[in-house]
């Protein structure tokens, strides 16, 4: 159930919360920008992303994009150098025993040392899981969990589960599976299907998440498609793979809808794309979960925030939204990623950033028009979420998804991965700012990532 503050109290906490975050973030300016990786290099569309690191061993980093111009099949990049070198091939064409992928890959490596990855399949819609031992230079199919025209899967690993939520067709309701682990190659058989109860339960583009005690959080918005803005909630299963089920929470409203569309996105469009990550470090925030989303202020005007918020009682209720992106200007930010670093407890952000394009030429401006030309920006907190670090750039480049010429954009999301002290957000770009991508620059989209250190 929401737990709700009267009227006025909460418009001055919100009022509070508005000031300090201001204060917080005035005066931003960005640091040296990061060696950036063309993870993928290979011609086509890379959109859609994912990557994942090893936390028995944070030089093990895997990167994976979806091929929109092909009709089955994920692009897979693996590195054990940190970065220095990659190796690169195509899984889940339509001989490959994964399946036909479609599409809506996620990656989640757990403490044992498994990657688990989820996916839809070309022929009917299904959501599959996928294992990998051997840091992602193979996956065997381990789950297909028999839903038809599934939509946008996630995936958590915990400290001894891994879980699968995803929309289920038709009547767009959020279900979820989990199984238990307890070793390298070694888990358990994946529970049937647990709904999250409805008003909240029918919704899509959500996330997935373990807490310290094995408990789960799902996030997903409401509305699915147009443009008028959509109520986000989260749901907890307090037990995990115990007996007790999902309770929902509506938790904002945002002005975003399921399909919105901006210049920076003119057909793919985006959504609020709320994302998750919980605490288990066991440090002085250890249980915190934290939620980022897409605001647009006012409605239908392309001026999209990131927002953040946090709870500490299992979702039950939650702190005011905070924007997270510092720029004066009206430009777009959307596609959140987050990631938290469980060997610190530190938070760390990226998202895609139109600030520097103005439509006045200079290094964030390909084609003289505003607010379609973009980078990756970033954040990061060592304190909970009290404070953030000024936003800094982190692509090199800038790049512009009318160039790519997919009808698809950079996709519905990407993401990010915080290990060891070290950051890796993950984009599509095709800035070629690092010379290797074989469409050339402002042509098709490469996937890209960057390791940041953050102490």
């Amino acid at each position: 159930m929401q737990s709700r503050l009267s009227t006025a109290s909460f418009a001055v906490v919100l009022a509070l919360a508005a000031v300090l975050a201001m204060a917080t973030l005035a005066g931003a300016a960005t640091t040296s920008i990061p060696t950036n990786f063309d993870s993928s290099v290979m011609p086509g569309n890379e959109a859609e992303d994912a990557i994942a690191v090893n936390p028995t061993n944070p030089a093990d980093v895997v990167t994976m994009s979806t091929l929109p111009g092909i009709p089955a099949g994920l692009s897979v990049n693996v590195t054990s150098n940190a970065g220095r070198t990659w190796t690169h091939r195509v899984i889940g064409t339509a001989s490959d025993p994964l399946g036909a992928i479609c599409c809506d890959q996620q990656l989640a490596w757990d403490r044992f040392g498994n990657l688990w990855m989820t996916y839809l399949i070309n022929t009917n819609g299904d959501v599959l899981v996928a294992l990998s031992t051997d840091g992602g230079n193979s996956f065997t199919k381990v789950d297909d969990l028999q839903t038809k025209f599934g939509d946008q899967p996630s995936i958590s690993a915990g400290p001894n589960s891994v879980w699968v939520s995803f929309t289920a067709s038709p009547g767009s309701q959020i279900e979820a599976f989990g199984a238990p682990v307890t070793g390298l190659g070694q888990f358990g058989s994946f529970s049937p299907p647990e709904a999250v109860p409805s008003p909240g339960g029918n919704g899509d583009y959500g996330d997935t998440s373990v807490g310290p005690g094995g408990q789960v959080m799902l996030t997903y918005q409401k509305a699915t498609n147009g443009q008028g803005g959509s109520d986000i909630y989260t749901a907890v299963d307090p037990d995990g793979l115990g007996p007790a089920g999902f309770t929902a929470t509506l938790v904002a409203h945002s002005h975003v809808g399921g399909f919105d569309f901006i210049p920076a996105q003119p057909d793919r469009s985006i959504d609020d794309e709320a994302n998750l990550a919980w605490d288990r470090s066991g440090g002085p925030h250890n249980g915190r979960a934290y939620l980022v989303w897409t605001q647009e202020t006012p409605g239908e005007t392309d001026d999209t925030d990131i927002m953040l918020q946090h709870s500490d009682d299992n979702g039950a209720t939650w702190s005011p939204a905070v924007k997270v992106n510092d720029d004066q200007t009206v430009n777009s930010q959307y596609d959140p990623s987050i990631a938290l670093d469980q060997a610190t407890g530190n938070l760390a952000l990226s998202w895609y950033d139109t600030r520097n394009d103005l439509g006045t030429g200079g290094s964030g401006d390909t084609n003289g028009v505003p607010n379609d030309d973009f980078q990756i920006w970033a954040t990061y907190s060592t304190d909970g979420g009290t404070s953030f670090a000024p936003n800094f750039q982190v692509s090199r480049g800038t790049s512009n998804a009318t160039d790519a010429n997919s009808g698809f954009d950079v996709g519905d999301y990407t993401h990010a991965a915080f290990v060891g002290g070290t950051f890796w957000p993950a984009w599509s770009d095709n800035s070629n700012s690092t010379g290797t991508n074989p469409d050339g620059t402002l042509h098709q989209f490469d996937l890209y990532t960057a390791k940041i250190a953050i102490r």
